[in-house]
């Protein structure tokens, strides 16, 4: 059973991932996206990492997928097809490429015969907390700083657009 649910989100996973990038309505794009993050939820559900699932349902799903549908909602519909599909060759070729290559350094390590262990002990929450906030202390509190800049960023940027609107109608 958990091979057949295996195939069923590994292949949904690719198969919208291929829509999300392949069609040329955003919005389309957008939504196909969000089926995508939700089937690798499900994914991490059958490596029994409750806890990667559910953030990544939060956070991916939920947070990231609304930023993304806030810069959709600053193109316009008409510009859409003009320029979206124009560098599509390129990108195949590029992301072939790019399986290819991990798919070589993936056979020549030895990252495919490890096997990880777990302490029982510690449920995967309390784990990944205490590596967390022991081993990797410093790169969480630098990816909140760039998260804070970004975002300090954004509402500059949003707050010119908005002031330059309204002189000008004025």
């Amino acid at each position: 059973m958990a091979q057949i649910l295996f195939f069923y989100f590994g292949g949904m996973t690719v198969l919208s991932a291929i829509v999300a990038v392949a069609t040329p309505h955003l919005i389309y794009s957008a939504l196909s996206l969000l089926v995508t993050f939700i089937h690798i939820a499900g994914l991490y559900i059958l490596l029994h990492a409750e806890f990667i699932a559910a953030i990544q349902i939060i956070i991916y799903a939920g947070a990231i997928l609304v930023l993304y549908l806030f810069v959709l909602m600053l193109f316009h519909s008409k510009q859409e097809p003009r320029y979206l599909h124009r560098q599509l060759p390129v990108g195949i070729f590029l992301g072939l490429v790019l399986l290819g290559m991990m798919v070589l350094a993936a056979f020549r390590s030895e990252i495919l015969g490890q096997i990880g262990t777990m302490n029982d002990k510690l449920g995967h929450t309390k784990a990944i907390g205490m590596a967390l906030y022991t081993d990797f202390v410093f790169p969480f509190e630098m990816a909140s700083l760039i998260l804070l800049v970004a975002m300090f960023g954004a509402i500059l940027l949003a707050g010119r657009t908005v002031r330059r609107k309204s002189d000008g109608s004025a």
